[in-house]
């Protein structure tokens, strides 16, 4: 056989068992759900599949092979395979399965030298317009009914529809796609993402078009025989122990379940920058009583801060690493010869700010213990962190963020569910493990929530602190 006729037998295998194309052209040895998705995508009579998963088994990946083997395996003479690749947003896209697509590119001889791959689009050399997969997305402001259009345009006998992190995708986006399915000789949906809402995609082919969609959970459950092996096995078993399987965090990023109610999160960047952006007069704030809230390194990698707040202006944190108890208590001590702030709230959930709270008292310092898994003032709310929480997200509407790109991150990390009708925030230890690190800038801004703010005792504000009101000033520069 000619060279030609060579390649065209083995793309008719790889057609037949998109497993094997895996297997020799990526060079990768599929995990067991791998094998039962890449199965699923290969029976024709599957035109919707939805991998239901956990967190970190490696579904971008999966979602990579089937875009690779629908641009390398389809279309004939003048019918070309085209698709459509959409995430929650454009930056998701770019950040996860788009590159993703890059690296499988990258294994293969034969894929970089037939397709070339942009940040648009990936063509085939020789059909450029006609033979493609495409990166989409929608604008930041459009509604429901015009995400819904993301996927309109492909029409071909051979069509493609990836959605990436579909959790949270309207299923009005789906509606387009479904339009391409009607009329083409093979057509798949696939769509994968964590089970946190209840409103999306991923739920809809889970419940309301279960009798449409293919459905494989993703799982990392320790005693699930046919669990992700990606997903640390004795971690996942540690969180299990420690919040149950039942909480709504652990069903979702470590068992792939649906928790009862949809997990939400409680700022978005857009609110946090808002407040960055918004200036607070003096007599809106300096009425207010001061205060300091303190959050004490538990480990060795955390960090202590100390942050000040009055009203609606908060202020430029302090960091401390390795510091101990008397010398935080001296460091708040500084904070009120300079700024006189009139109360400090500190964290001593679990003990950990017991030296600084008694090295305050031996100073005689206005101290109050915060127990973030106290309970809360107000009945709506689980537990005492997850009222502060709540409470700082309604200040953020009108209140003034100092400048730090940081705290934004930190402060848009956590989610929320509700359980027995009340409002429970993400664990901490959970959004650490998902940041890489300790929310302790935010955790510190949220303690001076504790208790809802009081006028000032005193007529006279700080030095300095009428002239700059805003959230640039920083109480601890001494200046």
């Amino acid at each position: 056989m000619t060279t030609e006729e060579v390649a065209a037998r083995k793309i008719r295998e790889w057609r037949r068992d998109p497993v094997r194309f895996v297997v020799e052209e990526l060079k990768a040895e599929p995990d067991a759900w791998q094998l039962e998705a890449l199965n699923a995508y290969g029976d024709q009579t599957k035109q919707r599949i939805s991998l239901q998963a956990c967190v970190g088994p490696g579904k971008s990946a999966l979602l990579a092979w089937c875009g690779w083997h629908f641009l390398s395996c389809f279309g004939d003479v003048g019918r070309h395979p085209k698709g459509a690749a959409v995430a929650t947003t454009f930056d998701n896209l770019q950040d996860n399965l788009w590159p993703e697509m890059a690296k499988w590119q990258g294994r293969s001889e034969y894929l970089l030298n037939a397709f070339t791959w942009n940040k648009e689009r990936i063509y085939a050399n020789d059909h450029p317009e006609t033979w493609f997969l495409s990166a989409r997305s929608w604008p930041k402001s459009a509604n429901a009914e015009e995400q819904g259009r993301t996927l309109s345009g492909l029409h071909s006998e051979y069509v493609l529809a990836l959605v990436d992190e579909s959790g949270d995708i309207p299923i009005s986006v789906l509606k387009a796609a479904e339009q391409a399915l009607s009329n083409c000789k093979w057509g798949k949906i696939m769509q994968a993402g964590n089970p946190t809402s209840l409103e999306g995609m991923l739920h809809a082919a889970a419940a309301e078009f279960a009798h449409l969609w293919t459905v494989i959970r993703i799982t990392g459950d320790p005693d699930d025989p046919k669990r992700s092996p990606r997903i640390d096995i004795d971690w996942a078993r540690e969180q299990i122990k420690t919040y149950g399987r039942d909480n709504p965090w652990v069903m979702s990023s470590i068992l792939g379940l649906f928790p009862p109610a949809s997990i939400n999160s409680i700022l978005g960047s857009d609110e946090v920058r808002a407040a960055i952006a918004r200036h607070i007069q003096g007599p809106d704030f300096e009425y207010v009583q001061k205060r300091l809230g303190i959050d004490v390194a538990r480990f060795g990698d955390d960090r202590t801060v100390l942050f000040p707040r009055q009203g609606l202006c908060a202020f430029k944190p302090a960091e401390m690493r390795g510091a101990t108890g008397p010398e935080i208590a001296a460091r708040a001590a500084l904070a009120k010869e300079r700024w006189d702030w009139e109360i400090c709230m500190v964290d001593d959930t679990g003990g950990w700010g017991g030296s600084v709270i008694d090295s305050m008292n031996l100073a005689n310092l206005p101290v109050m213990p915060v127990n973030f898994s106290g309970k809360a003032t107000d009945p709506r709310y689980f537990n005492k962190r997850s009222e502060m929480w709540f409470k700082m997200a309604e200040w953020m509407k009108r209140g003034s963020m100092p400048d730090d790109p940081g705290l934004i991150r930190e402060l848009c990390a956590p989610t929320y569910t509700f359980q027995n009708g009340k409002f429970r925030l993400e664990e901490k230890e959970q959004i650490k493990k998902r940041l890489g690190f300790s929310p302790d800038k935010a955790d510190a801004f949220v303690m001076t929530f504790a208790i809802p703010d009081q006028p000032c005792n005193r007529t006279a504000n700080a030095p300095g602190a009428a002239k700059r009101h805003e959230a640039d000033w920083d109480p601890f520069s001494g200046s």
